[in-house]
C-alpha cells in the first residue's frame, strides 16, 4: 500500500530492480519476523497464523463520537452512554484494533522493544481503520496529522515516539501533511498505566502546548491526532483541548488500539 519513491538512476527500471536486489539480500541476512512473536514470516510487516487470528479489527457499528463498537447497528450518529452524557472535546475517535491480550503484546513491542519495523505496517491498519468512508472518514477529512507527544527526556531514554512514527507513515500514505514538532509535551508526566481517570487528569493537567511559531499551521484546520492506544481518552481529550485553544477548527483522534469495554 506504500507509496513507491520514483528512481534517481539514470536508467529506467534500474532503482526498482537494485531495490529488490537489495531487500532480497537483507531478508536473507535478517530473515522477516511476525509483528507479534518473532517467529519468521514470509513478508515484512506481518502476523503469523497463530498471533493474527485472535487479534480484533474494530469498526462499523460503533458510537459516532469515540468510536466505541456496538454489537449492532443503532444508526451512523448512535451515541453510546458516556457519549450521550458528555460528548467528547475531540470530534471523533477510531481505533485499528481492539486492546487486549492478543494485541498487547504486539503493541508493547512497537512502544517499549525497539520494533520500530513495525510502522509501516501498523500505519496501514491505522489507513484502514480511519478512512472508512460513508460520512466517516476521518483521514480524508484531515488537513494536517499530528502526533501525541513525548516529553524530550522520555523521547532521549526511549530515542522514538511510537505516536510520531505512526503519523510519519500514515502521512507518506495519505498524502496528509504530517507535523510531529507542532504539539509539545511541556513537562515530564508520571506513566499512566495504573492511574485511574482522575489521577490522570492531575497527571496531564497543563501538560501539552502548542508551539507559538507553528500555530499558523492548525490554525482554523481539521487535525487528526495520532496515539498508539485509546484508555480512557484522558490523554487525546488534553491534546485535543490544547489544539482548540491555539486554534484548530476541530480535531480527530485516531489510535491503534482502543481499550474495549468487557461487556462488549
Amino acid at each position: 500500500m506504500g507509496a513507491t519513491l520514483p528512481s534517481s538512476s539514470p536508467l529506467p527500471g534500474l532503482g526498482a530492480v537494485l531495490g529488490r536486489l537489495s531487500s532480497g539480500a537483507l531478508d536473507v541476512l535478517l530473515p522477516p519476523q511476525c509483528l507479534g512473536c518473532g517467529a519468521l514470516v514470509d513478508a515484512p510487516g506481518s502476523l503469523c497464523a497463530e498471533c493474527w487470528e485472535p487479534v480484533v479489527f474494530l469498526g462499523p457499528p460503533q458510537c459516532a463520537a469515540c468510536g466505541l463498537p456496538f454489537e449492532f447497528s443503532l444508526g451512523e450518529r448512535a451515541l453510546c452512554g458516556a457519549c450521550s452524557r458528555r460528548r467528547p472535546v475531540f470530534e471523533r475517535a477510531r481505533a485499528a484494533i481492539a486492546y487486549d491480550d492478543a494485541s498487547r503484546r504486539l503493541i508493547l513491542a512497537f512502544k517499549h522493544g525497539d520494533r520500530t519495523d513495525a510502522a509501516p505496517a501498523l500505519a496501514r491498519w491505522l489507513a484502514r481503520a480511519g478512512g472508512n468512508g460513508a460520512g466517516d472518514d476521518l483521514i480524508g477529512a484531515a488537513q494536517c496529522i499530528l502526533p501525541v507527544p513525548l516529553h524530550w527526556g522520555r523521547l532521549f531514554a526511549r530515542r522514538y515516539n511510537q505516536a510520531a512514527l505512526l503519523a510519519e507513515h500514515l502521512g507518506r500514505l495519505s498524502g496528509v501533511e504530517t507535523h510531529p514538532d507542532t504539539l509539545i509535551r511541556r513537562r515530564p508526566t508520571a506513566p499512566q498505566g495504573r492511574m485511574g481517570v482522575a489521577a490522570r487528569r492531575r497527571n496531564l493537567a497543563r501538560a501539552f502546548a502548542v508551539r507559538p511559531r507553528h500555530r499558523v499551521r492548525i490554525k482554523g484546520k481539521r487535525v487528526l491526532l495520532i496515539d498508539d492506544v485509546l484508555t480512557t481518552g484522558v490523554t487525546a481529550t488534553a491534546c485535543a483541548r490544547t489544539l482548540l485553544g491555539a486554534g484548530a477548527g476541530a480535531v480527530d483522534v485516531l489510535t491503534l488500539a482502543r481499550v474495549v469495554r468487557p461487556s462488549l
